[in-house]
Formats: C-alpha cells, sequence, structure tokens
C-alpha cells in the first residue's frame, strides 16, 4: 500500500507535471478531482482523478496485475461513473510499477459480447527514464525506469534530488524515491545513497506511517470483533463476515457495543441491514 500511497501523493501533489509528461503538451489550468467516486461498490489500490481544461485524466498505479475485480473492467466502470458525474472527455492511463510477464499489462481494452473499452497503458519498466529524470516530481517514478544499469541510475536519481533547493520538496521527494526504490533494489543501496532522517521528516514518510497504523488498529478491532460474534450467535456467514470487513473502525466500534445485546445470527443481519439503509444511496 506505501507504493500506491507514494504514487496518489505525487499524482495530486504535482499535477501539471503528470499532465504534461503523459500529454506531452503545456498544461496549467488543472484541478484536482477528488479521488474516489461515491458510487459503491468500487476499490482501487490507488485512482487520481485531474481535470485539465474541458477533460479528465485519470491515473490509476498498480504494483501488481492482480485484482479483485479485473483491471480491464474496472477501467471501464471507472470511466462509466466518471462520464456520468463530468460528462466530458476522459484519458485513463494504467501505470503498471513493478515488472512482470502477466498478460494483463499488456491488455488495453475491456471486451465483451458489445461492448469494448479502451485505455492506454504505462509499463514503467519500459520508458525512457531521460524525461522521468528531468521533472522533480518525476524523479521517483525514474528508479523504475528502462536501464541496463539499475544501479547508475538510482544514483542519477539521488544526485538529482540533491539539486532540489526546496527543504521541504526535496525531503518529500526523496521520500518517495526511497519508497518507490524499494520495488527494484536492496534496502542498502538505497540508505547508501540516501539519508535516511531526510525519509523520517518528510510529509509523505509520516503519511504512509499514520495509513499504517490506521490500518493495523482496524485490523484488531475485527479480529476481536468477529471472535465476540462467533462467541455470541455462533458461525458466521461468509457474506455476512464480509460485509463486517468493509465497515469503517467507528462503525465496528459501534458494532463492538451492539452485539452485546444479540442473541442470534438475525440480530446481526438486522443490525448490518440498517448500516446499509443509513448510507445515502447515490444513484440517479
Amino acid at each position: 500500500m506505501s507504493y500506491d500511497n507514494t504514487c496518489k501523493y505525487l499524482a495530486e501533489k504535482y499535477p501539471g507535471d503528470f499532465a504534461r509528461w503523459l500529454f506531452a503538451s503545456d498544461t496549467s489550468d488543472i484541478q484536482v478531482l477528488k479521488t474516489e467516486l461515491n458510487l459503491e461498490p468500487i476499490r482501487a489500490d490507488s485512482v487520481t482523478f485531474l481535470q485539465i481544461a474541458k477533460q479528465i485524466l485519470h491515473l490509476e498505479f498498480q504494483t501488481t496485475p492482480k485484482s479483485k475485480t479485473p483491471l480491464d473492467f474496472r477501467m471501464l466502470d471507472y470511466y462509466t461513473r466518471l462520464k456520468r458525474e463530468y460528462w466530458c472527455d476522459i484519458e485513463q492511463v494504467l501505470i503498471f510499477l513493478q515488472p512482470t510477464s502477466s498478460e494483463i499489462v499488456f491488455n488495453t481494452q475491456y471486451v465483451d459480447k458489445k461492448t469494448r473499452h479502451e485505455y492506454r497503458v504505462i509499463r514503467l519498466w519500459e520508458e525512457d527514464p531521460t524525461p522521468l529524470l528531468a521533472n522533480p516530481a518525476l524523479l521517483p517514478l525514474a528508479t523504475l525506469a528502462r536501464t541496463d544499469s539499475p544501479a547508475d541510475l538510482l544514483t542519477q536519481v539521488a544526485a538529482n534530488v540533491d539539486m532540489i533547493e526546496e527543504t521541504d520538496e526535496r525531503q518529500n521527494i526523496s521520500a518517495c524515491v526511497q519508497v518507490l526504490a524499494g520495488l527494484r533494489f536492496d534496502k542498502s543501496l538505497i540508505t547508501q545513497l540516501f539519508r535516511e532522517e531526510i525519509m523520517q521528516e518528510s510529509v509523505i514518510y509520516q503519511d504512509i506511517l499514520q495509513k499504517g497504523e490506521e490500518r493495523g488498529k482496524k485490523q484488531e478491532a475485527l479480529q476481536l470483533i468477529l471472535r465476540q460474534l462467533t462467541r455470541r450467535v455462533s458461525a458466521i456467514e461468509p457474506e455476512i463476515e464480509q460485509q463486517i470487513r468493509t465497515l469503517s473502525i467507528t462503525q465496528l466500534e459501534d458494532l463492538a457495543e451492539a452485539l452485546l445485546d444479540f442473541s442470534n445470527q438475525s440480530d446481526l443481519v438486522n443490525y448490518l441491514g440498517n448500516i446499509s439503509l443509513t448510507q445515502p444511496n447515490q444513484e440517479d
């Protein structure tokens, strides 16, 4: 997840740089839209929507091609939701970070019996590092680009990071570089080229730690509640357990109190049903 959070941070912090890289044109009027759509159910590792003039650039970052919902269908799903909400041209770019021989990373369209949807795919390990090295905002991605000498490439990235004049930006870019470089390089080489204290002082590093702590707290709460429910109402149906796993930390805390009054699984089902009824329906 740290890799996805890093890419998401970069795309939202430097939207113009990503747009100029992917569109190969100078764009200045850019607005970062909300990074998740209201309609459910939809899940993504990392997704960013940039509104540029009268079109939207949808970036999807993937560490691996694995996905509960097939990626090609997810791209179609996002497209239709974006189209309905903003009704403008949409450019979708699916960016794979880590090398793989999976056929999924070479697929650029969703095809069904009477439906065909195309999107752009970038495999970073095939990308020329030159334009990435020339832009401080894209230096983290440069660590994963095409090269015959990975160590020399990382050394060059480190040198370019040191040239960033503004301290906070240098710290944050350095942290992002170190996170993404972890997909390709040994930790010993990374720590040799980058000072650890700079990473620890960065905003993105603190954000990653915070998200990790939140996920840890939710996992602990989830495991405890599932154990309590099993003792209270016996075995829980798989679909009910899956519904519980989608609850927020606050909702889990509320459930932890409510389950003390449960006597059977019907009480649990009714309780979860009431949660669903109180959530706003975003469908037209």
